[in-house]
C-alpha cells in the first residue's frame, strides 16, 4: 500500500509558503502522493493552483486532489485545467472527483445543487471526449486521457468508476467500512470487464504530537461546523497517536487499500517530519 499525505490547503491560516515548503519535505520523507481537499464556500486555497505550485516545487510525488467537487467546475475548463497540470508535472496528476454534499459550494457558483448526479455524469463524459481530441480543446497532444478516482461510497459512484475511472477514494471511514465497500467495487470492476486491477484509495485525519492538538480540533470543527454538534465526532476521530496512526496503516492494508492519503489538520511543516517517522 501506497502511503500520501495531504496538504492543509483548508487549514485557516495557513501561510502560502507553508504549502510549498509542505510539499517538498513531503517529497523529501517519501511520500508517494499529495492530497488536497477542495470546498468553494470556504476560506482555503484552490486545489488544483495548489497542486500547480506543489508541482512546480517538487519533481517526483503525485498530486491527488482527493477531491474535487466536479460539477462545480465547466466541464470543459476542468478538463483543460487538469490535463494542463497532469503535462505540467511530467504525468503526475491523478484527478480526485465526486458530486459533492454540500449546498452552499453550489449557490456560491450558481449550479443547482440538485441536479448535480446529472452534471457529473455529462461532465465526466465530456472530459474524456476533450481528452481524446473531440474536440481539441485540451493541451496536446493528450495520450488516452488524465486517470481518475472516484469519490464517494455510493452505487453511482461505482457505476462512475467502473464507467470512467482507474478507482476509487473513500474518505471518513473507517477500514471495516472501506474493506466492505472495496470488495464490492472489486466485483463491479471485473463484472464490467475491465483489464487489471482498481485503484482502491482512502483518506484519514490526523495529528501528531500533544502540541498539535488543540489546533487539529478547532480546524475539525470549524471546518464541518455546518453539519452542528456531529462536528465534534468528527474533531475527535482524527488519528493522533502513534499506535492510531500505524494501527490504521495495518488495518487499511488488511482492507485491501492500495494507496492511503493521511490528511493534515494542522498546517505546522513538522508535522510532515512527525508522520514520516511513524509510517515510512
Amino acid at each position: 500500500m501506497k502511503i500520501g499525505i495531504g496538504m492543509p490547503n483548508p487549514v485557516r491560516g495557513t501561510p502560502g509558503q507553508a504549502l510549498v515548503d509542505w510539499a517538498r519535505r513531503a517529497e523529501e520523507r517519501g511520500f508517494s502522493g499529495l492530497a488536497t481537499i477542495d470546498r468553494i464556500a470556504y476560506p482555503s486555497y484552490d486545489s488544483l493552483t495548489t497542486l500547480a505550485v506543489a508541482a512546480g516545487a517538487t519533481s517526483r510525488i503525485g498530486l491527488v486532489p482527493n477531491i474535487l467537487l466536479a460539477p462545480v467546475y465547466p466541464a470543459v475548463l476542468l478538463a483543460k485545467s487538469a490535463a494542463s497540470l497532469d503535462q505540467l508535472s511530467g504525468g503526475r496528476l491523478t484527478l480526485g472527483l465526486a458530486t459533492g454534499g454540500r449546498e452552499d459550494d453550489f449557490t456560491a457558483v450558481g449550479v443547482d445543487f440538485a441536479a448535480r448526479g446529472r452534471v457529473f455524469d455529462e461532465s465526466l463524459a465530456l472530459m474524456h471526449q476533450i481528452w481524446a481530441g473531440e474536440p481539441s480543446f485540451a493541451p496536446g497532444p493528450i495520450a488516452g486521457r488524465v486517470p481518475i478516482l472516484i469519490g464517494g461510497g455510493s452505487k453511482a459512484a461505482i457505476r462512475r468508476g467502473v464507467t470512467w475511472a482507474a478507482g476509487w477514494t473513500l474518505g471518513g471511514a473507517p477500514a471495516e467500512y472501506a474493506g466492505a465497500y472495496f470488495a464490492q467495487v472489486r466485483d463491479a470492476w471485473r463484472q464490467a470487464g475491465r483489464d487489471g486491477e482498481p485503484r482502491l484509495a482512502a483518506l484519514v485525519y490526523f495529528s501528531v504530537g500533544d502540541d498539535a492538538e488543540d489546533a487539529s480540533r478547532a480546524y475539525l470543527r470549524d471546518y464541518y461546523g455546518f453539519i452542528g454538534p456531529y462536528a465534534d465526532q468528527v474533531a475527535e476521530s482524527a488519528l493522533r497517536t502513534p499506535e492510531a496512526i500505524r494501527g490504521a496503516v495495518a488495518a487499511f492494508t488488511d482492507a485491501g487499500c492500495t494507496e492511503l492519503y493521511f490528511d493534515p489538520t494542522t498546517s505546522s511543516v513538522d508535522q510532515v517530519d512527525r508522520l514520516a517517522d511513524l509510517v515510512l
